[in-house]
């Protein structure tokens, strides 16, 4: 309930930007996953990664400080990098070596993003796999945008009983459904269903 009233009260990202705000923009590959074997056993563990392409095509250099979550349509939300060893990410740069020559994990992402196309970069986003009955993804990229809000939060008070100020983010959404049986999970196709800028 805090949410749905957190979300309702929300301001909406500007439709034209106000002087000093920009927006890098932004390319992306649609979920995928991959499979590592480790332990004694081979145990398989699967994990899941996008790849995003980021132009800064501002007048300015900009600071990138990225936050990026996955949330399932049953309620769990896991942040990116969350128990993700780093072969997993050497895994996929090989995977896709031929495209992204220059790939580099979100982690280990400078915090700047230079001007023009000569400076893309080229970055990785891994979660550990997710609830299995989820049949909805949403995955929520912030760090895009300079662009930011304050508002009341709609419960939590200060010592003087004044409303705590909650910071908010112009964030990119990108929805997702699975089609298939989610007991087969790697043979389910998933399908981009939306993608949207909210302030979160």
């Amino acid at each position: 309930m805090v949410l749905a009233a957190l979300c309702s009260a929300a301001p909406q990202p500007a439709v034209v930007q106000k002087a000093g705000d920009w927006t890098a923009d932004i390319k992306f590959e649609h979920p995928q996953e991959i499979v590592l074997r480790s332990g004694a056993g081979g145990k398989p563990t699967r994990f899941w990664y996008i790849i995003i392409t980021l132009t800064n095509r501002t007048n300015q250099e900009v600071e990138f400080y990225p936050k990026c979550d996955l949330m399932t349509d049953t309620f769990q939300i896991i942040p990116a990098g969350k128990n993700v060893p780093p072969d997993v990410f050497e895994r996929i740069k090989n995977r896709h070596r031929s495209k992204y020559k220059f790939l580099e994990p979100l982690e280990g992402a400078a915090n700047r993003i230079l001007q023009g196309e000569d400076n893309a970069r080229d970055i990785a986003i891994i979660w550990p796999d997710f609830d299995p009955q989820a049949k909805s993804i949403s995955i929520f990229i912030t760090g895009l945008s300079n662009e930011a809000a304050v508002v009341e939060h709609p419960v939590a008070k200060d010592e003087q009983g004044r409303p705590l100020q909650v910071f908010l983010r112009k964030t990119l959404e990108l929805s997702y459904k699975f089609r298939g049986d989610s007991a087969l999970r790697s043979a389910s196709e998933i399908v981009l269903e939306g993608q949207r800028w909210i302030m979160r």
